[in-house]
This record gives C-alpha cells, sequence and structure tokens, in this order.
C-alpha cells in the first residue's frame, strides 16, 4: 500500500521539504498544541503562523461568519478591509498610513523593493549575507540559503550579517559602525555599477542570521548610511512584529529606527494566507504611479474579518505583555541549561535561539540537527536557523504559558544531558 509519503513524492515531485528525519503527520491543533494521526500530542515551540493560537475560535469564528455573507476583492467597495486598515495603521508611527494587502510575505516583500525603485528611480538592493525574504524571483535573490542560478543579480550587494559570536569588524562594542561601513561600501558599488541605491532590506531582529544579541539603537549608523545615499529602508516585519519580541508591536520599534515601508505576512491572520505592505502616502502614490498592481486575493473581506479578528486577540488577551512576561521566563530556563556545546542563549520576546559550537568553535551543525531530532520524539517541535543550522530557533504562539517553557526548558535540559560532550 501507498504510503503518505510516497504519495506525496508522486503528487507534489522531489525535495519538498518537510520537518524531522521522520516527518510529523498532522491532524489538529489547538492553542499551542498539535496532535499528529496516532493521537500523540506535541507542544508547538516552532510555528508562528498560528499567532494566536492554532484554530482560535475568535478568528475561526469570524472567517465563518465572513465566508457565509460574500468573498470577493478589492475592485469593489467593502467596509471590512478598511475598517481593518484603519485599526492597523494605528499601531504605526512614522506616518505609516496606507497599505496594500497581499497573501504572502513573498508578494509584501517584493512590492516593497519595487516601492524602493519607483521612489529613487534606481534598482540597487542590499540585504544581509545570511537571510531570507521570499521566494518570488526579486526576493529569493536576496536569499542566501540557495544562490539563484547563474550567480547573484549586478543589482544586488549582501553585506555581512550581524552576529554575535563573531562580529561584523571583530568585536561587539564596534560592529554597529562596521556593518554601517558595509553597507555603505556596497551603497558605493551599486553607484559605481551605474544600478544605484534605492533600498536596503532587513529584518529588524536578523531572525534567520541568528537572532545575534544587539542593543537598541544598534542601526542607527546604518540607517544614517541609507538616508544620506537616498535610499528607503524596508523592513521586514514577517517574523518580529506583531508583538513577539515582547517589548513593543514591531521589531523597528524594539530597535529604535524609523522604516519607509514595512513589511507583514505569516501571523497577521493567524493562518489565513494574509500579507500587507504599509508605507507612507509619498511612497505609495510612487509606487502606484509606476506600478500597475492589483492582486485578487488580498484583501478580501474573509481575509480581512480573519486579520481584524487575529489584531482584536491580541489586544484583547494582551499577548504583547504575554510575549515579554513569558519570554523572559523562558530565557530565564534555558540560560540555566548546561551543556559544553552551549555557546550562547539568545532571546526576545517569545523569539529564543540556542546556539551550539564544537570545541575549537566551530559550529555544531550535526549535534543541533540531532537536538531538535530528539526533542520531536519527546513531543516538542522546534527546529534550526544560522549560518550553519547550529542553532535552535523557538517561535510558538503568543499564547505559549510559563508552564509550556518549563516544559520546553526540561525537556531540553533531559535531551542535552544524553548527548555526548
Amino acid at each position: 500500500m501507498e504510503s503518505l509519503a510516497e504519495r506525496r513524492l508522486r503528487l507534489m515531485g522531489p525535495n519538498v521539504p518537510t520537518f524531522y528525519r521522520d516527518p510529523v503527520h498532522i491532524v489538529r491543533g489547538e492553542g499551542v498544541w498539535l496532535w499528529d494521526a496516532d493521537g500523540r500530542r506535541y507542544l508547538d515551540c516552532y510555528n508562528n503562523v498560528p499567532h494566536v493560537g492554532h484554530c482560535h475560535p475568535r478568528v475561526v469564528e469570524a472567517i465563518s461568519r465572513q465566508a457565509g455573507i460574500l468573498n470577493t476583492h478589492t475592485r469593489y467597495l467593502h467596509e471590512g478591509i478598511l475598517d481593518y486598515l484603519d485599526r492597523l495603521t494605528a499601531r504605526f508611527d512614522h506616518g505609516l498610513t496606507q497599505t496594500i494587502l497581499v497573501c504572502t510575505g513573498s508578494e509584501a516583500n517584493d512590492v516593497a523593493l519595487r516601492m524602493a525603485e519607483a521612489v529613487t528611480g534606481k534598482t540597487g538592493i542590499i540585504a544581509t549575507d545570511n537571510t531570507y525574504h521570499g521566494n518570488t524571483r526579486a526576493t529569493s535573490q536576496l536569499s542566501t540559503r540557495r544562490p539563484p542560478i547563474g550567480g547573484y543579480p549586478g543589482h544586488v550587494r549582501l553585506v555581512p550579517a550581524p552576529d554575535s559570536l563573531h562580529p561584523v569588524g571583530g568585536s561587539p562594542e564596534g560592529q554597529a559602525q562596521a556593518f554601517a561601513a558595509e553597507v555603505a561600501r556596497a551603497i558605493a558599488e551599486l553607484e559605481e555599477a551605474g544600478h544605484g541605491f534605492a533600498g536596503f532590506m532587513l529584518c529588524p531582529a536578523f531572525a534567520n542570521e541568528g537572532l545575534p544579541v544587539l542593543p537598541p539603537g544598534f542601526l542607527d549608523p546604518t540607517i544614517a548610511v541609507v538616508r544620506a545615499a537616498g535610499g528607503l529602508v524596508l523592513c521586514d516585519e514577517v517574523q518580529p512584529g506583531f508583538g513577539r519580541l515582547g517589548s513593543a508591536w514591531w521589531g523597528h520599534a524594539h530597535m529604535g529606527f524609523a522604516p519607509d515601508v514595512v513589511t507583514l505576512g505569516k501571523p497577521m491572520a493567524n493562518g489565513h494566507p494574509v500579507a500587507a505592505v504599509v508605507c507612507r502616502p509619498d511612497v505609495m502614490a510612487a509606487f502606484r504611479g509606476a506600478f500597475g498592481y492589483f492582486n485578487t486575493f488580498g484583501g478580501t473581506p474573509v481575509s480581512a474579518a480573519a486579520a481584524l479578528a487575529t489584531l482584536e486577540v491580541i489586544e484583547a488577551e494582551d499577548l504583547v505583555g504575554n510575549a515579554r512576561d513569558v519570554g523572559a521566563h523562558a530565557f530565564g530556563l534555558l540560560r540555566g541549561l548546561s551543556h559544553p556545546r552551549i555557546a550562547e542563549v539568545r532571546g526576545l520576546g517569545l523569539f529564543l535561539a540556542v546556539e551550539f559550537v564544537l570545541e575549537d568553535g566551530a559550529p555544531a551543525t550535526d549535534f543541533a540537527e540531532e537536538v531538535v531530532e530528539r526533542m520531536r520524539q519527546r513531543g516538542v517541535l522546534l527546529n534550526r536557523i544560522g549560518r550553519k543550522m547550529n542553532i535552535l530557533k523557538m517561535r510558538p504562539p503568543m499564547v505559549f504559558a510559563r508552564d509550556n517553557a518549563e516544559m520546553l526548558a526540561a525537556t531540553l535540559a533531559d535531551v542535552l544531558d544524553g548527548m555526548p560532550a
């Protein structure tokens, strides 16, 4: 009889990624829990898509109710999308008052890149050399996991990513200025090559870079360099946004800088495919003047209802405060772990990371992979990030509670006790 994995291969083709050596067949979710086809329960410490918890009843009800009334697109007038955008943009400062709704973070980042081109009339883009911003053609050219066929295009420059253990410039104290200098060098190269400089795209938490320990204000020298060159700051909030860092609703607010464009994605409608680009009116006007853009499924009444319900749950259940308090508790527990392979424990709200290195300081990639597999065997789901995939990544739903954090830490301590030194 054909197995589920064999059927998947036949219908979806090769190299379609799954988590874990023995993929989990998930059939149900609720809150921070997932259940597989055999009835086993797993603590979900990884999925930021169900931001307010798997199958939150308020979001489910909003989707169901609106789907039973109307679902069409934004070429018709509808109050629901405007009600949501009023509530969403009220959470932003810096004149970010206008929004395009799309379906995925990749689409949002693609639009943001075109906004930078429209405003500046130039095409040069900068990102870090250890990042991910999506899988459209344009955004994949910034991503470093799989370089583009034929190499990176001439209008793209990738600068060394900030790092806790191996800081840009060689010292933590000098890293902010050294990073800004790398951006300035890339701008000069783009100008000399004739592309000009349109914008710098970054995640304010540098999430895929490994969540390095960086103080608020770290990016101030870099922002100054970008502004002086006439480029736009394109802020990818798909992972840190909607309160995950605990200190603010947005990663750029935590870091203390003003972006020109903000992109949102996965968490904003709790699993319903909604993403967005938020910008100033002058940026929107330039984009709309340069590009004809319409997205059939971006901003449907059902999508707007799902996103509004998610935002209301974040507010009503004080999930930003929960991220701050439970995240601090989890961070303290993880910092109490002991194993010679632990190089650093990092945390911002409910975004946590543990980096493993070998005795000689090299990335402990195989060790980290084995930890992830053993955690899955013990009913806790998490995964890895980093240039060499040697960093545990924990990014649970925002309803994660103190007892969930204690289960995570206790299970990880047990796994590490059984791992070789």
